[in-house]
């Protein structure tokens, strides 16, 4: 378990491209989040308390009670945020060694959140930092709302370890952290030695991912006193389609 934290290293919100083009990721902190996505913290704010009612996640194969989440889909293009019909979310093994090749239905996104302004506007946000990085295209966008708890007395953000996703840029938004220790997170190149460890504390920083370059994890977190949480948003955006086990 990490005791020692250290600290993301942030960068301004007109140097993300440029970071994620030399090294592959990128750190941003709330007041970039909220200058590159024009949304006030209050609006983004007012989107936590739906992370309050997640379902249980009833797919984890090592048996824990520890995460929670909702998913939705959308294909994003310019100024268009276009939901899909609600789907199952599948990776291959290739990329999730232990929940991968299986059809995982959770509940969506509720309503409420879709419909508030601040969500929709992410994510377009987040489609036009992709079109910077990757080319002008239509991203297949997948939305989960996780909570990390201490049900079990630890609780484990990647159960699969460090992994790539199998898309092209991934962002996890850090939404908040209540009563832990851990959830550090680790960046390692795909294909060469070197990596970065710091802990996501601040609400609405966000760890962006050129995902064919880099692999990334978080480690376990533990309760400091009677019980605790990590609440993340994470989202990942895709050419040509979403990954699926029927790609007809």
């Amino acid at each position: 378990m990490t005791t020692n934290t250290f600290s993301p290293p942030c960068v301004a919100p007109d140097a993300a491209i440029a970071t994620l083009h030399r090294q592959g990721y990128a750190v941003l902190d709330a007041q970039a989040v909220s200058a590159l996505s024009h949304i006030e913290l209050a609006q983004l704010n007012a989107l936590v308390p739906s992370w309050n009612d997640l379902p249980p996640d009833l797919y984890l194969k090592d048996g824990g009670r520890y995460r929670r989440r909702r998913h939705a889909s959308y294909v994003v293009q310019g100024d268009t945020v276009q939901p899909v019909a609600h789907r199952a979310h599948w990776q291959p093994l290739e990329y999730n060694a232990l929940h991968g090749g299986m059809q995982r239905w959770f509940e969506p996104v509720a309503p409420e959140t879709v419909a508030h302004p601040a969500w929709p506007k992410l994510l377009q946000a987040l489609g036009a930092l992709c079109s910077q990085l990757k080319g002008a295209q239509p991203w297949f966008v997948e939305a989960h709302q996780f909570r990390i708890d201490t049900t079990d007395g630890i609780g484990r953000p990647t159960p699969e370890g460090a992994h790539r996703d199998g898309v092209d840029l991934v962002a996890v938004f850090l939404v908040d952290r209540q009563g832990v220790k851990g959830g550090e997170t680790r960046v390692f190149e795909a294909a060469g030695p070197n990596g970065q460890r710091f802990t996501l504390s601040e609400p609405w920083s966000v760890l962006l991912l050129d995902d064919a370059r880099v692999i990334h994890e978080s480690t376990p977190i533990q309760p400091v006193g009677v019980a605790g949480h990590r609440d993340t948003l994470v989202v990942t955006l895709r050419a040509g389609g979403f990954q699926d086990d029927r790609p007809d």
